[in-house]
């Protein structure tokens, strides 16, 4: 096997596989969620999972970016398996919903726990793999388990349909999260890089989504994961309503919709390695958006089911293009030691996104049709296109030429890097150690990003 793939790394391997797992069974919520809404609700289901996926994202907004200020505060491994375990446990009351505002608040729990371990699992993956080809791989096969519960688990929905109620796809979620909480068991899991901070609670918390915003790149791509989420709401919210309503479709068929969708994504991903190897991420990211704006436009035709399942291939495509790379995008515009801040800030802002486009494509749909709402979200998705053309900067290298003021100040440090060449007691200088020192004026290159000793993007 090549020595360049992730797979041969045992820890990435076991990690990857209880991503699979995990995934898999998330994606047999997804299906059952969907038949409960529509048992709940009948043909404003799509309305109701508007909602209910709304709640998601609320979960996910607002804990996402406390998990990733503060995780550097506790052990990555233990606070990992107790989230499997605590959702093991709450996707299991799914079966016994029998008010809607039950779904609203199980799925808001549910993802309470999602949002805390998905971007710290994310942030373990570059501590892993150190080097640049494995971990550019290593997100290709991580972008392929989310497609997996695209493809996977609709073909194994429809195959379980035949034998169990919807009900027996929320207990093989269940049993999902145990089988991944008992892979990470066994996974051994590097500790976490020293992190620098200052300041109060609220910094760190902040620490992240403050940094990203001030980062050109991050900025340009959260407004494409506006477009990705754009489309995939539409599909994800309103795929029951199409099959059931517009086509007479059976449950069965709604699977192969999901599926469609699932299979263009994870072409897309096993794409990615060939792809980066010939184009630069920003391309490939800016392509996606071209894809999604594509097949949101020949939905709007309302098609029949052949021509229907190829729009849905080609959103798939679409969305997996954007955001198969954003990982190394993040994961070079930070510090290793922000990692799972950076990635929590992306979680958290991505899902912010989704948090407004999925109540509103279940709206548009039911007041204004299914065809109105394609055409309308393709409009946005190329306005979301452009503003990536002319706000993302040319970065030929991250390689950045950039002035420090004077600046006094006080936190952990040691003297491995230019940032903290100073002179003290001989006792201190081999080890990490806090107290005040002093920057002096300076102009120099290096690799640039956000981080304690630099708070602005350089100008020019």
């Amino acid at each position: 096997m090549n020595s360049s793939n992730p797979i041969t790394n045992p820890s990435f391997r076991k990690l990857f596989t209880a991503q699979i797992i995990a995934l898999v069974g998330t994606g047999l919520s997804t299906v059952g969620l969907s038949l409960l809404a529509y048992n709940l609700a009948g043909e404003n289901a799509g309305a109701v999972l508007g909602i209910a996926l709304a709640c998601k994202m609320i979960a996910y907004v607002f804990f996402a970016p406390i998990v990733g200020g503060l995780v550097h505060r506790f052990a990555r491994k233990p606070f990992l398996i107790s989230l499997d375990v605590i959702r093991a446990f709450l996707v299991l009351l799914m079966p016994f919903v029998s008010e809607l505002w039950h779904i609203y608040l199980l799925i808001f729990l549910l993802n309470l726990f999602s949002a805390g371990f998905k971007p710290v699992f994310q942030a373990v993956i570059p501590d892993i793999l150190e080097d640049d080809v494995m971990y550019g791989k290593a997100l290709s096969y991580s972008r392929l388990a989310y497609d997996l519960e695209n493809l996977l688990s609709p073909t194994f929905a429809a195959l379980a349909l035949l034998f169990f109620s919807y009900s027996g796809l929320f207990v093989g979620n269940s049993v999902a999260f145990v089988i991944s909480a008992a892979i990470i068991v066994v996974t051994t899991i590097p500790m976490p890089k020293p992190v620098q901070r200052t300041g109060s609670i609220w910094n760190e918390v902040s620490y992240g989504i403050v940094a990203y915003f001030k980062t050109p790149r991050l900025r340009s791509l959260l407004i494409l994961y506006f477009a990705v989420a754009c489309a995939s709401a539409m599909i994800i919210v309103n795929t029951i309503i199409y099959v059931k309503e517009y086509l007479g479709g059976s449950d069965s068929e709604l699977a192969i919709f999901f599926a469609a969708s699932g299979f263009g994504s994870m072409l897309a991903a096993l794409s990615f390695p060939k792809l980066s190897s010939i184009f630069n991420d920003k391309l490939i990211v800016q392509s996606g958006a071209i894809f999604l704006a594509v097949g949101l436009g020949m939905m709007a035709t309302e098609p029949m089911f052949s021509f229907a399942l190829f729009c849905w291939f080609i959103t798939g495509v679409g969305w997996s293009l954007v955001q198969t790379p954003s990982g190394k995008i993040v994961n070079m515009s930070a510090d290793p030691a922000d990692r799972s801040s950076y990635f929590s800030a992306q979680f958290a802002l991505s899902h912010l996104c989704w948090l407004i486009t999925y109540p509103i494509t279940g709206q548009l749909v039911l007041y204004f049709g299914f065809g109105f709402t394609a055409a309308f979200l393709a409009c946005i998705v190329l306005t979301c296109f452009i503003f990536s053309i002319l706000f993302w900067p040319t970065e030929d290298e991250n390689i950045l030429n950039h002035q420090h003021k004077t600046l006094v100040h006080s936190h952990a440090h040691g003297h491995d890097d230019q940032h903290h060449i100073h002179q003290h007691g001989n006792d201190l200088d081999q080890e990490s150690h806090n107290h005040e020192h002093e920057h002096h004026e300076v102009v120099h290159k290096h690799k640039f990003v956000i981080d304690l000793h630099h708070q602005e993007w350089p100008k020019g």
